[in-house]
């Protein structure tokens, strides 16, 4: 199983609504494999594996990130956060930011104040994006300075992923999810083409999860079933682990659909796969969105298990490959 696929498209920053060159890149992909795939008319990637697809299985290559807001007299930034981004995990973290043009400028977030030698209080206080601003790797001191650099309000500002894939089976890095989801539509489509296998399935690539309509719209008409694929919960109260495939039943949208769960949970039984079945209690999926948008579909959500979501992640291949399998067992009981 190629990991490098995974590294390279989590190397692509994509921040919701800047999702253009990772959604060309899995494009590319898709097309080295043989596939004809296609864009919706809000940058998603949709792939038809047959004719009529039935059931569609979908993640999102979109990220948590930032935007500027606004530039302070002193030459640095204030931002708005794109997502849920995790304020205490993101200062002190490097960061892009990308004009319209294209150019990047480097920088860092930072407290207002953040020297310990003279803010006694640092360790103490809140933080928010009223008190952080964003430290330019450039020698400016004005608003003009900053503008000269051909920065401005809207431009988009990306975190350092740090990705790491360790001999332990582990990988670390920023935005597992849900490129790991992505990684494993990539993956189903690549081994279905080896083995020349056709199903009534779409595969779709949302671009919009984060900020809440991401799986909307989009889909192949003929959809009856989705699956989503995102990250698994890991932490306290949850049963999902790094190592394991996550079959969610509810979530903070409700619970998901009741045959699709049960189907999923005998298949991962009858397969030996390492999987679980666990609540998320603050989580919302491309599934909720789907289903806010009047979508007449049944949504069910399976995904590897993520530690320290939304902050510095990490998971398991066995989890990765635990839920790849079980997605493979769904569509070849949908094919039976």
């Amino acid at each position: 199983m190629d990991y490098s696929i995974l590294k390279e498209l989590i190397g692509i920053d994509s921040p919701s609504g800047f999702t253009k060159k990772a959604s060309a890149y899995i494009f590319d992909v898709l097309s080295s494999f043989g596939y004809t795939p296609e864009y919706t008319n809000k940058g998603a990637v949709k792939l038809q594996l047959g004719d009529k697809p039935t059931l569609a299985i979908a993640a999102h290559v979109d990220t948590l990130g930032a935007i500027v807001s606004g530039i302070k007299p002193d030459g640095t930034l204030r931002f708005s956060t794109i997502g849920g981004l995790q304020l205490n995990s993101a200062e002190g973290e490097y960061v892009r930011v990308y004009t319209l043009e294209d150019k990047i400028i480097n920088g860092t977030i930072l407290h207002d104040n953040p020297a310990a030698h003279v803010n006694k209080s640092l360790p103490e206080s809140s933080r928010s994006i009223s008190n952080l601003h964003i430290r330019l790797d450039e020698n400016v001191n004005s608003v003009e300075d900053v503008k000269d650099l051909g920065i401005d309000v809207g431009d988009f500002v990306c975190l350092y992923t740090h990705y790491e894939e360790l001999k332990s089976g582990y990988i670390k890095s920023r935005f597992l999810d849900n490129k790991a989801g992505c990684f494993v539509l990539i993956e189903l489509a690549r081994q279905l083409k080896e083995k020349n296998i056709q199903a009534p399935v779409e595969l779709f690539f949302s671009n919009y999860e984060e900020v809440g309509h991401g799986a909307a719209s989009g889909f192949a008409e003929s959809i009856e079933e989705l699956l989503v694929i995102d990250m698994g919960v890991v932490g306290d109260g949850c049963s999902g682990d790094e190592t394991l495939c996550s079959i969610c039943a509810k979530d903070s949208s409700g619970p998901y659909d009741f045959e699709m769960r049960k189907n999923l949970t005998k298949l991962a039984k009858d397969n030996q796969l390492h999987c679980t079945t666990d609540i998320f209690p603050y989580y919302g999926s491309d599934g909720s969105a789907a289903l806010r948008a009047g979508n007449n579909f049944r949504v069910a959500l399976i995904g590897p298990g993520v530690a320290a979501s939304h902050g510095n992640e990490r998971t398991h291949k066995q989890g990765i490959e635990a839920t790849i399998s079980l997605c493979k067992a769904y569509i070849e009981s949908y094919i039976s």
